[in-house]
């Protein structure tokens, strides 16, 4: 078990990490380092050897290994990102990067997503240091850059360049995972992450006769954007149920004594309305979704432009990639072209491995009450840049007791993030119950 410092350290560690302002705003736009070298810090302090490495000045990662006392186990890989969206301070009821504690609260950019969780680590390993406490396997630590962006200045870089750093890694553990969803109804459930749509973010351009806007133009760029961009919007995407989906609603289905017939797309529709809010943890990932959400054309209201731009965040579930493009060919029609600006592999574990029983288990223990279940992100994470060194079984579990009416989902990316101090505690506990078994 951890100690009282550890519990003193988490929420130390997370207000001072918020107040190192990471802030990532793409392109480039980002210095991790001074929060790299506060981690390296701690780690070090915790008789750890971490190494600092960049692809660009600046934009640093910290990676460092927990030795286990079987040699001859497979490792696990523990991952946090140290970088953050933007903040505007003038919509915030307390600066976005004080990291001020208040009634029992830590408040700032990160504190959900994810310096709480890169807090708990460090607390866990430095409580292990002062107990004497190593774990069954390996376990090595990534504290990356970039991961709010595309990750080449972080989990990208690091698989590219620093594979031997994770060597015999089988298994990662990254966000977000085992957070307290209350269901309106008294119940509360514990979702734990099994799998990671992919990300397509693409970029179509529509091309035509650039001209007066008072003359008739049959070849008008904008007008052949707008029509693919409303058939892309108003699409229908079918159902394709992943196996960690069926679970996710096989599982919910059991905590509410519902039928689970999900063969029939009727059906699943069905039960995810009767699954109330519950439904919000499932809902987004039984089909691929294409959503537009950039528009670039024209400098002068009455030229009709040569070309027209839009961009759209495409996400598509395991094994549905090809599905997914072919079906982009079909809505964008022959006037408008489209490639991947971005474009990342869909994941999935599986949820009968020993890994999620043993998280499972550490979330019962703290509590007993709760109803942990699998399910799939609609985003993504950097285990997908992980992959690449061949770390498939990928899981979201950076666990978080949370009171009613704390909606953890609403604060990733959003206005007043914050953690309550309570819910960081019970992360510590659970993550060391979890890691020493692990």
């Amino acid at each position: 078990m951890t100690d009282a410092q550890a519990g003193d350290e988490v929420v130390r560690f997370t207000s001072d990490l918020i107040r190192i302002d990471t802030t990532n705003r793409g392109g480039g736009d980002c210095r991790e380092r001074p929060a790299a070298e506060y981690t390296a810090a701690q780690l070090a302090d915790a008789g750890l050897e971490p190494v600092l490495l960049e692809r660009t000045p600046g934009r640093t990662n910290v990676v460092a290994r927990v030795e286990g006392t079987d040699p001859s186990a497979d490792a696990l890989l523990l991952h946090g990102h140290l970088d953050v969206v933007p903040a505007e301070a003038a919509d915030w009821s307390v600066h976005p990067f004080s990291g001020e504690v208040r009634d029992g609260v830590v408040w700032g950019r990160g504190a959900v997503d994810m310096k709480n969780m890169d807090a708990m680590i460090l607390a866990v390993v430095r409580a292990w240091a002062r107990q004497g406490v190593r774990p069954r396997r390996d376990i090595v630590l990534a504290f990356t850059a970039d991961e709010e962006a595309d990750a080449e200045d972080g989990a990208g870089f690091l698989a590219e360049r620093h594979a031997a750093l994770f060597e015999g890694c089988t298994e990662a553990v990254g966000e977000s995972g085992a957070f307290t969803f209350h269901d309106g109804a008294g119940r509360e459930i514990y979702p734990i992450a099994a799998g990671e749509r992919g990300t397509g973010w693409l970029r179509l351009t529509a091309r035509g006769r650039a001209g007066h806007g008072s003359k008739v133009n049959r070849e008008n760029a904008v007008t052949r954007l707008a029509a693919a961009v409303t058939r892309i919007g108003e699409h229908a995407w079918p159902l394709r149920l992943t196996p960690t989906v069926r679970a996710a609603l096989t599982e919910l289905a059991a905590v509410y004594g519902l039928e689970s017939a999900l063969d029939d797309p009727d059906a699943v529709d069905i039960l995810l309305a009767k699954l109330g809010p519950a439904a919000s943890l499932v809902e987004a990932t039984v089909r691929n979704s294409a959503n537009p959400t950039m528009l670039e054309a024209g400098y002068k209201l009455n030229v009709i432009p040569g070309e027209a731009v839009a961009h759209v965040d495409g996400r598509y579930l395991p094994g549905t990639e090809d599905e997914f493009a072919a079906t982009l060919d079909e809505l964008t029609g022959p006037d408008v072209d489209w490639e991947f600006r971005h474009r990342s592999v869909a994941l999935q574990a599986p949820v009968d491995a020993p890994l999620f029983a043993k998280m499972r288990a550490a979330v019962r223990e703290f509590a007993p009450e709760g109803h942990v279940v699998p399910y799939c992100m609609s985003g993504g994470t950097d285990a997908k840049q992980f992959s690449r060194l061949g770390i498939d079984a990928a899981y979201g579990f950076a666990p978080l007791r949370l009171p009613e009416g704390f909606d953890y989902q609403a604060l990733f990316h959003g206005v007043d993030e914050r953690v309550p101090v309570d819910a960081l505690h019970f992360g510590v506990r659970v993550l060391d119950r979890f890691l020493r078994t692990a």
